[in-house]
């Protein structure tokens, strides 16, 4: 995915007039205001309550009854902050001082937590966190879904006995979880420097270079390192966004966690890769446990970090991870959840909610090359999967016959197409999984579901937006959702994936 970019950069410089002024008073910013809807000017300094998180991890302050979105800030908070945009109904400032700070801040481990993007909460505790990340789901359920949750108030006061929201499934060692690392290159002061890589900086395209990531696995950040320093003895230009020149693009390297396999991935802006021979003898060297070194050419002018081309400079197409006993192949552009230890506490939980018996039939759409289907596939009678990548069909075959798995069917296809296809051929489906993109379920396959009429849905969520959205509109076809149980996929990031079980109403 990329799940991880994060949103609420804000820019501005600070005026050397700024006014200082106290959002607490009554009336003092009205007399300030250059908008007639605004109780605000920008450079004015006030101060701000921290009620609340925004999806992306900013502070929602509020100062004299207006809104303020704050990044650093936390809830519990009051601080002095300086207003750099005003809107309408909200504006945003930027953290100038804490006047009282909340019990669940902490130092950030990471030297470049600042700067860099990755991560959003390394300065919030890891209980906090989560709990924060359970009232997201919950929010989003209620305000987005209009659904009642067990324990909240319904419209006229009274508690509701609705859906029950599981607390957050956490890590016990939140850290090094990423068994794969796609991070941009590019040059120290522009054009023509020495080469760097990492991730971009909040809100903007300007890269922080990093040699040590501490939610990555340690041969990913070695990969990285080695990939940097070869790079640069061997004096390979990085690729400018603004001219379109210039080589090396991304580096991508992934990790088997059981087998400790490694890939290293070269995303080049042109074919041709210059001394290759001594990039591959120079990557085998530094890296001893590296089972396959690729190449994919990306020559578009695109924000998007593969291009269509995809070849094997030394070693093997793929390497090897298991998931709870399972064995995967996953090659360079394959998608395989990046945390190894909660995906295995996802697809449980997953299986755990279809209430499979042995006897089911059960339709997995949106499978990808098999991950879910192939757990499934251990308790149930049949499972059909589908996906709309050819590629990623091929991979679900070949990964069900690594593992001797022959009750797994998988065919490439708009899941609103195929499974339609699939019922006129006699397929009855007891229970249907879904674990859609960001955006949720296409239309046309939340209404197939509602025509199969499955016993079980149970949705698999990256974004609790979106599912609330769908579940709001499977609720109207049918269905009650019972469950919710937040999975901590991405520790010290406002990530949070979610597994939701949905049971027809008239059963």
């Amino acid at each position: 995915m990329s799940r991880r970019k994060s949103g609420g950069g804000y820019g501005g410089q600070a005026g050397s007039g700024a006014r200082k002024h106290s959002g607490r008073g009554t009336g003092a910013g009205a007399a300030a205001k250059t908008r007639e809807d605004a109780p605000f000017q920008k450079n004015e300094e006030v101060t701000v309550d921290i009620i609340g998180l925004t999806h992306d991890g900013e502070g929602v302050g509020r100062a004299n009854g207006f809104t303020l979105f704050i990044q650093g800030a936390l809830p519990g908070e009051q601080v002095r902050a300086k207003v750099m945009k005003v809107k309408k109904q909200y504006g945003y400032a930027r953290l100038e001082e804490r006047l009282i700070e909340s019990k669940d801040r902490i130092a950030p481990p990471c030297d470049i937590f600042d700067k860099c993007g990755g991560c959003q909460l390394q300065h919030f505790d890891y209980s906090a966190q989560l709990e924060w990340k359970r009232q997201h789901v919950i929010d989003s359920l209620t305000r987005i879904g209009k659904l009642r949750v067990a324990g909240e108030a319904g419209a006229n006061g009274e508690e509701a006995g609705g859906i029950v929201v599981h607390s957050t499934v956490g890590m016990e060692d939140p850290w090094r979880y990423r068994n794969k690392a796609q991070v941009p290159v590019g040059a120290s002061g522009g054009a023509g420097g020495e080469l760097i890589a990492g991730f971009y900086a909040r809100g903007s395209h300007r890269i922080i270079d990093m040699d040590d990531c501490l939610i990555q696995h340690d041969r990913n950040d070695e990969v990285v390192r080695a990939v940097k320093t070869i790079g640069r003895e061997l004096g390979i230009s990085s690729y400018d966004e603004e001219s379109g020149k210039g080589l090396l693009r991304h580096v991508m390297a992934r990790t088997g966690f059981v087998t400790g396999e490694i890939m290293v991935v070269l995303v080049t802006n042109g074919r041709k890769l210059p001394q290759a021979d001594e990039w591959i003898a120079r990557i085998r060297e530094a890296l001893p446990g590296v089972k396959s070194i690729v190449q994919n050419v990306n020559m578009k002018d695109t924000n998007a970090v593969f291009g269509d081309e995809t070849r094997v400079l030394w070693g093997s197409e793929v390497i090897y991870d298991e998931l709870d006993g399972i064995r995967f192949a996953i090659s360079a552009r394959s998608f395989y959840q990046v945390n190894p230890v909660q995906t295995v506490e996802l697809y449980r939980k997953t299986v755990e909610y279809a209430g499979l018996t042995g006897v089911e039939s059960v339709i997995d759409a949106y499978c990808g090359i098999g991950t879910i289907s192939l757990f499934l596939a251990r308790q149930a009678g049949r499972v059909y999967g589908v996906e709309i990548v050819p590629e990623a069909i091929e991979d679900a075959k070949s990964n069900a016959e690594l593992n001797g798995i022959a009750n797994a069917t998988f065919e490439a296809g708009p899941a609103e197409i195929v499974i339609p296809r699939w019922r006129e051929e006699g397929v009855i489906a007891d229970v249907i999984v879904v674990d859609p993109p960001r955006k949720g379920c296409d239309p046309a396959l939340l209404d197939t579901i509602l025509k199969m009429k499955p016993e079980r849905v149970v949705y698999v969520s990256c974004n609790p937006s979106t599912l609330a959205r769908d579940l709001r509109l499977l609720e109207d076809g049918g269905y009650r959702t019972m469950e919710v149980t937040p999975v901590d996929m991405f520790p010290w990031t406002v990530h949070v994936e979610c597994c939701s079980l949905l049971v027809r109403k008239d059963n």
